[in-house]
């Protein structure tokens, strides 16, 4: 099945800027913390989440190759950067078959102290079907264009939707709320990083050429469902299973990865442009500033969400990208990790 070609959406409806920012050298949050962030309950929540992390982390390794990055595609979304297609290169690199999840971020959390910039700011970004309607209405859209967006006070990676809500029964999830910094300071403590664009959609293609979709051209081969994007008519018409799903769901890529389409976004290391290059590839990090999807700024964003569908975000793809700031978390975004293989000599 192919993909009606629809108006290009617009960058926000994936990743809104964060409103009200705290500049990067706060240490304080901008409301005041809920029970929940309590030292005595979150510890105690963190340990339970943190049970289950493997031990081992897994990844999948590359030699040095070469392959199409980028899309032509009618349904690609041209000034996002998509194209044109073009030779790219990657070095030896190795990359984690999964998103980061719950329980790994928990372990993290649970041996450094870690807080998030949700936790600093008191508040994140929720999808409007995930929330009661009185909490919906307590919560502003951060942008008149994005309703389905809500500021929620409290809401954070152990409580994604919000308090009241809980990432128990999720550890297996890819966590979420975490920001492009938060996502960084965990690499750094496991000691490897994020992966460049060009590495990620590499790895994400599962060695196909110039197809859409990790597994091929057809979204839904045989009228079965391949990735977690949004069931029924966005925003309001929610017809199933709605939100994040374990990280090791549906059938990997043909390099053995999961999820490299649908479910959540995730960070990379490129700083985003829509010029003929693509992204920029960096190795240092990228600051936190305001504006969303602003070239030169921006920290990219790959794979699409539970939240793309059809009818208003084709960024269910492969080559499909878009970018918020450093410091912004969503309900929808979470990260996979990379390496450097050390050179022998």
């Amino acid at each position: 099945m192919t993909d009606p070609k629809h108006r290009p959406a617009p960058a926000s409806c994936c990743s809104p800027a964060r409103p009200n920012r705290v500049p990067s050298t706060s240490t304080g949050p901008t409301t005041t913390l809920p029970a929940a962030y309590a030292s005595v309950a979150k510890a105690a929540l963190v340990s339970q989440l943190a049970a289950t992390a493997a031990s081992q982390l897994s990844m999948i390794g590359f030699s040095a190759a070469e392959f199409r990055m980028g899309s032509e595609y009618p349904q690609a979304y041209p000034d996002d950067g998509e194209g044109p297609v073009r030779t790219a290169r990657v070095e030896a690199f190795a990359i984690s078959p999964t998103t980061v999840t719950v329980a790994q971020f928990a372990r993290f959390v649970q041996a450094t102290g870690h807080l998030t910039d949700a936790e600093r700011h008191g508040d994140s970004l929720v999808f409007q079907g995930l929330l009661s309607t009185e909490r919906r209405e307590a919560a502003p859209a951060p942008e008149p264009s994005t309703p389905w967006w809500r500021q929620v006070a409290g809401a954070a990676w152990f409580a994604p939707e919000g308090p009241g809500s809980t990432a128990l029964g999720r550890e297996d999830h890819p966590v979420t709320q975490v920001s492009q910094r938060d996502a960084q300071a965990y690499a750094d403590w496991v000691g490897a990083r994020l992966p460049s664009e060009t590495e990620w959609e590499y790895a994400a293609r599962g060695g196909l050429d110039q197809q859409p979709y990790p597994w091929g051209g057809d979204r839904d081969p045989d009228g079965k469902r391949r990735m977690n994007i949004f069931p029924g008519e966005f925003p309001e018409g929610v017809a199933g299973e709605m939100g994040t799903r374990p990280a090791e769901s549906f059938a990997p890529n043909g390099y053995g990865l999961y999820n490299t389409t649908g479910n959540v976004w995730e960070w990379t290391a490129s700083v985003f442009s829509t010029g003929a290059a693509g992204g920029r590839e960096v190795s240092a990090r990228v600051s936190a500033r305001s504006g969303t999807g602003r070239p030169g700024a921006d920290p990219v964003m790959r794979g699409g969400s539970y939240m793309c569908h059809r009818s208003y975000c084709r960024r269910y793809r492969t080559s499909a990208r878009t970018s918020a700031s450093a410091d912004t978390s969503l309900g929808h975004t979470g990260f996979r990790l990379a390496f450097t293989p050390a050179t022998p000599g």
